[in-house]
C-alpha cells in the first residue's frame, strides 16, 4: 500500500535525517565538506526520485516521490523555518567582542562585495544572455550570497585559523540581509516589467538597506535584553532554553513581517546580544547545554536545506543548452573576479586607514576561493521560478543559472578548498602558539612521566609493562625540550601580554565556576565577566595598560551607581543607591577572592612555564591590582563592618554546600550510597541552598550618627542635633582621580572625609585632606569659590552636608567653629601634609620623595601629628 499525505512527508524527513547522519561520517573519511557531500546526496535523491515516478516498476513509492519532488514548502515557507534558526545559531556561537575588531573587514564583505557582485555579474551577462539589464543584475543578487557552513566546516576539521572562520562567520551574519535587500528591489521591476534607473535603483537601495539596519539592529538588541531579562525572573532551566528557541522567530517574524525592517539582521542582532550576556545571565550548565540544543537543532536546519535544496536541482536544470552552460561561467568567472577585487583592492584600504586589522595575503586568497554558494541562493532561485508573474523565459534562465552557479562553486571551489588552505598552510600554529606548544609539552610530559612511573609502581605493574611507556613518555619530553625555542621566540613583552592574557581567561573560568553556585547577584557576575573580557581585549591589544585599564575601570563606580548617587544626594531617596552598594560590596569581595586565587595560579602555573622573570612582572601587576581592590572594600568594611561579615559568611556558606553536593555526588559515583539517599541528601541541600536565595538587607545609613559623634569636629553638640544631623546628611564614594570639586565652582556642599584621601593644588602648593578633615567648609562660611580643583587621591567614604545646613549648625553651635580652629592650629604645628582647609598653610617637605610617598600612602601609615600643649 502506497504512503501518502502527512505520513509520506514525516517519512521523508525521518528518511532525510537518516542520510544526513550517514553522510557525516563517510565525508570525513573522504576528506571532503559535509555540505558539498549533501548536496551531491540530495542531487542523486531528487533524480532516483524522478525516475521512480516516471517507472511502472516502482508504484509503491510513488507517494514518497512525489513527498520529495513536491514538498508542501515553497521558497518563502523555506526561508521562513531554517533562515532565522540558522542564523541566530550562527551569531550566538560567534565571539563577538572579537569580532567587533573586525567590523570594518565584515562590513566590507557583507554588504559591499554583494554590491560589487550583483553588478558586475549583472553586467557580464547582459551583453550574452539576450535578457534585460534589469533580469541580468536580478541574478547577480540571486547569487552574491555566499554559504559560510561549508566553508567554515571545512576549516574547522583542518585546524585553520580562527581569525579565518571569525572573518567567513562574520561575513554570514549580515550578507544575506544586503542580497536579500537588493533582491526586493529588483524583483518588482521584474515582475511588473518597469525600466530600472540605476541612480534611483542605487538611492533606494542604502536608504532601504540603512533604515532597515538601523532598525533591525535596535529591534534585535531590545528583543534580545528583554529575554535575558525574562530568563533571569524565570530562573528554570528548561524554561530559559525554550525562550531562546522562540526568539530567533519571534524577532525575524516581527521584523520582516510587522515592522518591515531585517528579519535577518534582527535575529543576528539578537543573537549577538545573547552570546555577549548570555554567560552572565544563565548559569554555565545551561548555558552549555543551550549552546550544545542550538548546534544539534542547526546541525539537523542546516542539513536539511542543503538536502531538500539540491533535490531542487534536476527540476530547476530542465531544458539546459549548451549556450546556459557558457552563461553558468561567464557568471562564475565574473563573481570570482568581483569578489577578489573587493579582497585585494578594498581590504588594504581598511587596514591603511586603520578602520579594521590588516588581513594576510594568503587570508584573502583563501576568502576568495571560499565564496561558495548555497541554500539560500537556491531558494531565491525558486521563489523567482514560482513567482507567476515571472514569464517563462527568465524564470528559465534564472533557475538554470542560479543552479549552475551554485554547483559550481560547491563542487570546483568547495572540493578544492581543503587543499588551497594546506598548500597556504593556514593549518599551521603561529610562531608564539608553536613556541608555547613546545614549551608546554616539554613541561607536562616531564610531570606526566613522573605520576605514571609512581602509579605503575602503586598499582603493581612489572618493570617490563611500565618500562616501554615510562620510556617513551621521558624520549618525548626530551624531543619537544630540544625542540623548544621558546626563549628565542617570544620577548619578554610577548611573555607578559601572553601571561596577562592566560590570567584574565583564568579569571574567566573561575567566575564561570563561581557562578554554579546559587546565591551570587546575576548583575555582579556579569560586571565581572565583563571587565574580565575586557582585560583579555585589553591584553591582547594594547598588553600590559590594557589590561591594568580594563580593571581599574571595573573598580570605578558604574554609570548606574553614579545615577543612584545623584538620586540619593539630590532626590533623597536611598533605595537605589542602597541596592548599588549591595551589589559592589558583592563584587568586590568576591573580586579579593579571586584575585587571590590568580596569584596562587600564577605562581603554580604560569610561571613555571614563563620563567621567573616574568613571573615577577604579572605577580607586580597582580598585587598592584589586589592593592586597589583591597583599599576599596576596606573603604566599605571601615564603616559597614556587620554587613562584611554577614555578606562573607554567605558566601562561605555558598561554598560549603556546593563542597557538600559534589561530595555526594561523589558517594554516589562510587555507589557507597543509594539513588534515594543521594535524592534525599541532595533534596535538603536543596532546600538549604534556597535559604541562601534571598537577598541580604543593607542599611545604607547605617553608623552615620555615630560617625558625626566620634568626629572632633562636631564634638559638643547635643545628642538630638546629631541625629538631626545625619538625618539630612547625604553620602558620596568616590574613587581615585574622581572630581570632587572643581576649580571656580561654588561649594554648594561641604565633605566630611570618613576614610580615604584627596589632593587640590592651591597657590603653588598641594594640599592633602584626610580622614577627619572638611572640604569646602572655609567657602561654605564665606560664600567662596573653589580655588583649586579637588580629586580623590584612593577610593573615600564622604559624607555631604549641604552649605546651608553648615552655615546653619555654625550659627546654632559656634563650638563647632572652635573646634575646626583648634585642628587647624594642631594640624599647622605639625608635620602631617594634610590641610584641614584650602589654602591653608602647611609644612613642605624638603625631600620630595617622602613627600610622594606620603602622598599616595594609606590614611593609617601617615605619621601621627604631634599635639601642642594648650
Amino acid at each position: 500500500m502506497a504512503v501518502t499525505g502527512l505520513a509520506a512527508v514525516l517519512l521523508v524527513i525521518a528518511l532525510l535525517l537518516v542520510v544526513v547522519s550517514t553522510v557525516q561520517p563517510i565525508a570525513r573519511k573522504l576528506e571532503l565538506s559535509e555540505t558539498v557531500l549533501l548536496a551531491i546526496v540530495g542531487i542523486i535523491i531528487g533524480s532516483l526520485a524522478d525516475v521512480a515516478l516516471r517507472s511502472s516498476h516502482t508504484s509503491a513509492f510513488n507517494g514518497i516521490a512525489e513527498a520529495l519532488l513536491d514538498f508542501p514548502l515553497n521558497s518563502e515557507e523555506f526561508l521562513l523555518i531554517f533562515l532565522p534558526a540558522l542564523v541566530f545559531q550562527g551569531a550566538l556561537a560567534i565571539d563577538v567582542r572579537r569580532l567587533a575588531h573586525e567590523t570594518g573587514t565584515v562590513l566590507l564583505l557583507a554588504v559591499v562585495a554583494v554590491v560589487i557582485a550583483t553588478a558586475t555579474i549583472g553586467f557580464a551577462l547582459y551583453p550574452f544572455a539576450q535578457m534585460p539589464l534589469v533580469v541580468c543584475l536580478l541574478l547577480g543578487s540571486i547569487v552574491a550570497t555566499t554559504a559560510p557552513s561549508a566553508v567554515a566546516g571545512i576549516f574547522r576539521d583542518i585546524g585553520a585559523a580562527t581569525r579565518l572562520t571569525r572573518l567567513v562567520e562574520g561575513e554570514a551574519l549580515l550578507n544575506d540581509a544586503a542580497a536579500i535587500s537588493i533582491f526586493s528591489i529588483l524583483l518588482p521591476s521584474v515582475t511588473l516589467h518597469k525600466a530600472i534607473h540605476l541612480g534611483d535603483a542605487l538611492i533606494s537601495f542604502v536608504v532601504s538597506f540603512v533604515v532597515s539596519f538601523v532598525g533591525a539592529l535596535i529591534v534585535g538588541v531590545v528583543v534580545g535584553r528583554l529575554t535575558l531579562v525574562m530568563m533571569s525572573a524565570i530562573a528554570s532551566s528548561a524554561a530559559e532554553i525554550t525562550l531562546t528557541v522562540a526568539l530567533p522567530y519571534v524577532v525575524y517574524i516581527l521584523s520582516d513581517e510587522i515592522l518591515g525592517v531585517s528579519g535577518v539582521v534582527a535575529t543576528a542582532a539578537a543573537g549577538l546580544t545573547l552570546s555577549v550576556y548570555g554567560p552572565s545571565t544563565i548559569r554555565p550548565q545551561t548555558w552549555l547545554f543551550l549552546n550544545q540544543l542550538w548546534q544539534q537543532l542547526v546541525f539537523w536546519a542546516g542539513s536539511l536545506v542543503f538536502v531538500l535544496a539540491s533535490m531542487l536541482v534536476p527540476r530547476l536544470l530542465v531544458g539546459m543548452t549548451r549556450w546556459d552552460w557558457v552563461l553558468i561561467l561567464i557568471a562564475s568567472v565574473a563573481g570570482l573576479v568581483a569578489r577578489a577585487a573587493v579582497v585585494f583592492g578594498m581590504l588594504p584600504l581598511l587596514a591603511w586607514t586603520r578602520l579594521s586589522p590588516p588581513v594576510p595575503t594568503p587570508f584573502k586568497v583563501t576568502m576568495v576561493w571560499g565564496g561558495l554558494r548555497g541554500a539560500i541562493t537556491l531558494a531565491l532561485a525558486l521563489a523567482v521560478t514560482e513567482n507567476e508573474h515571472v514569464s517563462t523565459p527568465v524564470a528559465h534562465f534564472i533557475g538554470i543559472i542560479a543552479t549552475g552557479f551554485v554547483l559550481i562553486t560547491l563542487l570546483v571551489n568547495g572540493t578544492t578548498l581543503r587543499s588551497l588552505v594546506l598548500f597556504l598552510k593556514l593549518d599551521r600554529l603561529s610562531p608564539i602558539d608553536e613556541a608555547m606548544r613546545h614549551q608546554v609539552l616539554s613541561i607536562g610530559l616531564g610531570n606526566v612521566c613522573t605520576r605514571a612511573k609512581e602509579l605503575g609502581d602503586e598499582l603493581g605493574f612489572s618493570a617490563d609493562a611500565s618500562r616501554s611507556v615510562v620510556d617513551h613518555l621521558a624520549r618525548r619530553a626530551e624531543e619537544e625540550q630540544a625542540a623548544n625555542e621558546f626563549d628565542r621566540a617570544l620577548s619578554d613583552i610577548q611573555r607578559v601580554n601572553l601571561a596577562l592574557i592566560t590570567i584574565a581567561s583564568q579569571e574567566r573560568s573561575m567566575l564561570l565556576d563561581l557562578f554554579r553556585m546559587q546565591g551570587l547577584s546575576r548583575r555582579v557576575m556579569e560586571t565581572l565577566l565583563r571587565s574580565s573580557e575586557a582585560a583579555i581585549d585589553g591584553a591582547r591589544l594594547e598588553g600590559r595598560l590594557g589590561y591594568v585599564r580594563a580593571l581599574r575601570k571595573r573598580l570605578s563606580p558604574s554609570l548606574r551607581f553614579k545615577a543612584a548617587q545623584w538620586v540619593h544626594n539630590h532626590l533623597r531617596l536611598d533605595r537605589p543607591l542602597m541596592l548599588c552598594m549591595a551589589e559592589r560590596f558583592e563584587m568586590l569581595m568576591v573580586a579579593h577572592f579571586i584575585s587571590i586565587s590568580l596569584t596562587r595560579f600564577m605562581h603554580e602555573r604560569l610561571e613555571p612555564t614563563l620563567g621567573s622573570r616574568i613571573g615577577e612582572i604579572v605577580a607586580e601587576v597582580l598585587s598592584r591590582q589586589r592593592k586597589l581592590l583591597d583599599e576599596a572594600l576596606e573603604t566599605l568594611r571601615l564603616h559597614y563592618h556587620g554587613y562584611a561579615e554577614a555578606l562573607e559568611n554567605r558566601i562561605f556558606r555558598q561554598i560549603a554546600l556546593r563542597l557538600e553536593s559534589e561530595e555526594y555526588t561523589t558517594l554516589l559515583s562510587e555507589s557507597l550510597i543509594s539513588d534515594e539517599l543521594s535524592r534525599e541528601l541532595l533534596k535538603e541541600l536543596e532546600r538549604r541552598r534556597h535559604r541562601l536565595v534571598k537577598r541580604m538587607s543593607f542599611d545604607l545609613r547605617s553608623g552615620i550618627e555615630d560617625r558625626l559623634k566620634h568626629a572632633a569636629i562636631f564634638k559638643g553638640l547635643p545628642g538630638a542635633e546629631l541625629h538631626d544631623l545625619a538625618t539630612t546628611t547625604s553620602l558620596r564614594f568616590v574613587a581615585p582621580q574622581e572630581v570632587i570639586c572643581r576649580k571656580g565652582r561654588k561649594m554648594r556642599a561641604i565633605y566630611f572625609i570618613s576614610a580615604g584621601l584627596a589632593e587640590s593644588h592651591v597657590a603653588g602648593a598641594d594640599v592633602l585632606y584626610g580622614a577627619g578633615d572638611l572640604i569646602g567648609a572655609q567657602e561654605a562660611l564665606h560664600g567662596w569659590r573653589c580655588p583649586g580643583t579637588i580629586r580623590a587621591v584612593q577610593f573615600g567614604h564622604f559624607m555631604v552636608i549641604t552649605a546651608s545646613r553648615f552655615q546653619r549648625l555654625i550659627e546654632d553651635y559656634p563650638v563647632v567653629l572652635e573646634n575646626i580652629q583648634n585642628i587647624l592650629r594642631k594640624r599647622e604645628a605639625g608635620e602631617r601634609p594634610i590641610a584641614l582647609l584650602p589654602g591653608a598653610n602647611r609644612k613642605v617637605e624638603d625631600d620630595a620623595g617622602k613627600d610622594a610617598l606620603m602622598l599616595l600612602a594609606p590614611k593609617s601609615q601617615l605619621p601621627p601629628a604631634p599635639e601642642t600643649k594648650e
